[in-house]
């Protein structure tokens, strides 16, 4: 039975929801505000989440952010903003489908079932507490320990880490690093690479000269393994 996550402040559509795609055999949770929904996505990880942009502690686009950070869980705004700046926006901030309000909870339900088949199980099985024999990280709380000391990590230096650790053993190229951390057209700045993942091991790897976890297969990309 999938999992859904409902981000919604509306208490009342939120239990609208809830009834009808209990009613349709999904496991629902309703919270209300967008801090709720992230310790409750960390705490349980959903099959799927369907998040408002207008919450009112949170932007539902920082919502889509901290989940990204962390799972490729898919994510289905609904929200009645319709301008198509606010689209792009939360699409381009990772989410999958974008429903605007009025809408028919059979489409939204054809919507669920639609992303729920796209969804790759690989990646909905990384969690957001990733632990090595060096270090730990905390990807929902953005929170680095090693030998029982926190580590402080960049913005920059988290978002590479996220990239990596989202596919474990898996090879991510360089090219593909530089576009999702720094955008398009910096695709061949190498350099950027090198400086930050020498950072990044010294900073958690126990023998930054020889490491274990961020794998550089050269003129390729670069790989984490735990």
């Amino acid at each position: 039975m999938p999992r859904l996550l409902i981000v919604e402040d509306e208490s009342a559509l939120r239990r609208a929801l809830t009834i009808n795609l209990k009613a349709r055999s999904y496991e629902v949770e309703g919270v209300g505000t967008g801090a709720s929904a992230l310790r409750a996505a960390a705490a349980n990880p959903p099959d799927l989440v369907i998040v408002d942009l207008g919450l009112p502690d949170l932007d539902g686009a920082d919502v889509i952010a901290g989940l990204r950070g962390w799972s490729q869980v898919p994510i289905i705004v609904l929200s009645a903003r319709d301008s198509q700046a606010q689209k792009v926006r939360a699409l381009d901030l990772g989410a999958d489908d974008y429903v605007t309000k009025p809408f028919g909870m059979d489409e939204l339900v054809a919507r669920v079932r639609a992303a729920l088949r796209r969804a790759d199980v690989q990646d909905l099985a990384v969690g957001p507490l990733v632990t090595t024999p060096s270090f730990t990280l905390d990807l929902a709380a953005k929170r680095a320990v090693r030998n029982g000391a926190e580590v402080r990590l960049t913005p920059t230096e988290w978002h590479l880490v996220e990239a990596l650790v989202r596919h474990p053993g898996t090879l991510v190229s360089g090219a593909q690093l530089l576009a999702e951390v720094w955008g398009p057209g910096y695709e061949k700045e190498t350099n950027y690479l090198r400086v930050y993942f020498a950072q990044l091991r010294r900073k958690l790897e126990d023998s930054p000269g020889r490491p274990r976890h961020f794998i550089t297969e050269p003129g390729v990309g670069y790989r984490f393994e735990p």
